[in-house]
């Protein structure tokens, strides 16, 4: 299992950016994994450890801002700030040797890194070959994904952002009940009970004390209060394959089969429903997730 890695980059005044991988070669196209809400990039490790991935593209599973290992000098940060984090990660990996643009860069997100992929791709067009959202909505958290059956976020998200806007001490720790709630809606409430106690102590670990405090905050409130990509979607040029679970809790099928349609400017925009899948569809289902993705990149390498 690979090493968690950290790489400079200037945004935002410096961050200190993790990221996974199990080996990155320049002669291969790139996969960047992002990964969902307060988890980690372990979310990914049964695609390191798949060959028929491995052997083919270079997985590199980069944490998002306030996740994982990442750390950037100020409180304050949005998504666009991670889909700019990320690129320049690709940019500082091609200057040492490690990768090739050239080879293609895909992009692929699980829930809020559904929304991770779309920036990227708006961003750099002419970096990003391809996007993989996997489990997401591409709206603000408005009352018409609501009629079409996602979660309310604000409801959700609201009481967690109030208990954690006071100062904490160094014993902080989000605690079981919100990993709980995270595990539950991700991975299944039926999941297995390893499962449950690797994303328990994951999480504590990843959000101790004042510092922690405030980047499960500011995660939470990005989550809560992004602003929606609608108006945007037209503007993606590359091709996107759409995965998503008819078990996903969070995020419809149904938003999905409504958001698929909107990337008009994509010569190739699909939507791929997973039977059974979770929200978390690359760890509920990877041999259907990983089997998409190795011909999708194959097709538009």
């Amino acid at each position: 299992m690979p090493n968690t890695t950290t790489i400079y980059v200037p945004h935002l005044g410096g961050i200190e950016t993790s990221y996974q991988t199990p080996g990155l070669n320049p002669r291969k196209p790139t996969l960047v994994l992002v990964n969902s809400f307060t988890t980690s990039s372990e979310l990914y490790k049964t695609q390191y450890a798949n060959k028929d991935l491995t052997n083919k593209m270079n997985l590199l599973a980069i944490e998002l801002l306030g996740h994982g290992q990442t750390r950037c000098k100020v409180e304050n940060w949005t998504y666009w700030d991670t889909a700019w984090m990320n690129i320049q990660v690709l940019q500082e990996l091609e200057k040492q040797g490690e990768i090739d643009q050239s080879k293609g860069v895909f992009v692929l997100g699980t829930s809020q890194g559904g929304w991770i992929t779309v920036r990227m791709a708006l961003l750099a067009p002419d970096r990003i070959t391809g996007i993989i959202p996997l489990g997401t909505s591409l709206d603000f958290e408005s009352p018409t994904t609501r009629d079409l059956g996602c979660w309310d976020a604000p409801s959700d998200l609201t009481p967690n952002i109030n208990a954690w806007s006071k100062p904490a001490d160094s014993a902080f720790r989000p605690g079981n009940e919100f990993a709980d709630f995270l595990i539950d809606i991700g991975f299944g409430k039926d999941c297995e009970s390893s499962v449950r106690d690797f994303w328990r102590n994951e999480i504590a670990r990843n959000y101790v004390g004042e510092e922690g405090r405030k980047r499960v905050r500011m995660a939470t409130i990005n989550l809560r209060d992004r602003d929606g990509l609608h108006a945007r979607l037209a503007d993606v040029k590359c091709p996107v394959l759409w995965l998503h679970g008819t078990a996903d809790v969070v995020y419809s099928v149904a938003n999905a089969e409504r958001e698929i349609k909107m990337f008009s400017g994509s010569p190739d925009a699909q939507l791929k429903v997973v039977q059974d899948g979770q929200h978390f569809l690359s760890f509920s289902h990877p041999k259907e997730v990983d089997g998409a993705v190795a011909e999708f990149v194959a097709k538009y390498t």
